[in-house]
């Protein structure tokens, strides 16, 4: 058993058993008053003898963006040199940061991936995301150079992670006056970019289509009928391009749609798209509200606003039942509060309430995977954008990786509402739970 609190001790018992107690509490586990100080006393139970769900065994996972440093929210500029195209490579803790995990997911997107063009033989990169407020999200259209492709493919090889890679799935389409994305996605480019990605042995563990379309969608949407076309023409791209190398190079997953909970055209989505084309439901989570907001640190030590949470996680899980789908549920990118999170906040100490307790609530839910938003860049980076020395959130993670199993198991905790229990099997459990 672990006890993690603030300012706590910790101790060990049990092959299988890990349990994780997030302490919405004073610094010495106390519940103070302004006469007495009493001790917080409450019961923690865990079934052992079967599972509530299942995570992937590398569950942790992180985001790079895309955004360029003049990219800022509220008066302040927080992404420096955090971009897939600038991002020093060279940099030691980088490397190192990523290695601890062996390995460590990585998403590689956000919101500009859909106006990210690849550069073939065919078309030369233009400069890239240049600020202008007439354009969608604010920046005109980016270009991946292969050589800036190929050198990311390196480094992500030596440090050993698995890389998530998130297409362009506004290529070819219109915007209709509605504000909707029209048309059908065009898939040449894409397709160009996978084949010299095969071509080169890179090993990609998985395609995602399209950030944050979905539902209402930001910026824009796209119907969920299009979207499940869509995701066909990609599996049928993945399928073609990697069969010529049979078992010698593994296919990737088909992920999607890498937006917000949205019930009805989920369900549409889901339905409408063949079963063996989608392999991971993908969802994002900034349940916090925007970045600005004074109040971030009294939702994140707020028991009854963190409950709320569990609803899209619950919600998806029930859609996918229903459906028969065969895909499984990721959360592909998380920071909390949108707009860059908070200075002093979101990459703070106290912003580890929310992180383990989100990672602990979408594990029971059977989440296989939770991608935390960003590894670097903004104001929620587990590294500081310009030091690149690991945030709170960035050990956190790490232990987590470390010793929490696959295996989740049913707690519950009577006492007081400030403390949350999770548990799972620990990593070196033999149990048949």
């Amino acid at each position: 058993m672990i006890i993690n609190n603030m300012g706590g001790s910790s101790s060990s018992t049990g092959l299988c058993l890990l349990l994780s107690l997030l302490i919405h509490s004073s610094i010495f586990f106390f519940v103070a008053s302004q006469s007495t100080t009493a001790a917080v006393e409450g019961t923690v139970v865990i079934n052992g003898s079967s599972r509530i769900g299942r995570t992937n065994p590398n569950f942790i996972c992180a985001t790079l963006d895309w955004w360029p440093p003049e990219k800022c929210d509220y008066g302040t500029c927080s992404w420096g040199r955090a971009s897939l195209l600038n991002l020093d490579l060279t940099n030691p803790l980088l490397l190192n940061a990523i290695k601890a995990f062996s390995p460590l997911k990585i998403r590689l997107g956000g919101t500009l991936q859909d106006k990210v063009i690849y550069e073939t033989q065919q078309q030369a990169c233009p400069a890239s995301f240049i600020k202008s407020s007439s354009e969608m999200f604010g920046f005109s259209q980016g270009c991946l150079p292969m050589s800036r492709w190929d050198e990311l493919n390196s480094f992500f090889r030596k440090a050993g992670a698995a890389i998530v890679f998130g297409l362009n799935a506004l290529n070819g389409r219109t915007i209709a006056s509605d504000g909707s994305a029209a048309g059908a996605w065009n898939s040449s480019n894409a397709e160009a970019l996978i084949r010299h990605t095969v071509n080169k042995k890179f090993t990609i563990f998985g395609w995602e289509l399209g950030n944050e379309l979905s539902g209402s969608g930001i910026g824009t949407s796209v119907a969920p009928d299009q979207y499940a076309s869509d995701i066909t023409n990609l599996h049928d791209i993945v399928r073609r391009t990697y069969a010529r190398f049979g078992k010698r190079m593994k296919k990737p997953l088909v992920l999607a749609p890498g937006g917000f909970y949205d019930a009805n055209w989920l369900t549409q989505f889901i339905n409408k798209t063949p079963k063996n084309s989608l392999q991971v439901v993908t969802h994002h989570i900034y349940n916090l509200g925007p970045g600005v907001d004074t109040h971030l640190v009294d939702k994140i030590l707020d028991p009854s606003y963190l409950d709320g949470g569990s609803s899209p996680f619950s919600g998806l899980q029930g859609i996918l039942k229903t459906t028969g789908s065969s895909a499984v549920a990721w959360v592909g990118e998380a920071g909390g509060a949108y707009n860059s999170g908070h200075n002093l906040v979101t990459n703070a100490f106290v912003f580890s309430f929310w992180y383990l307790d989100q990672l602990g609530m979408a594990a029971s839910y059977n989440t296989k995977t939770y991608c935390r938003q960003s590894l670097i860049g903004g104001n929620y980076g587990l590294l500081n954008t310009t030091t690149f020395v690991p945030n709170p959130d960035y050990y956190s993670a790490l232990l987590w990786h470390r010793l929490m199993g696959t295996k989740v198991l049913s707690t519950s905790f009577s006492g007081t509402k400030k403390i949350r229990a999770y548990a799972h099997c620990s990593k070196e459990s033999v149990s048949e739970v």
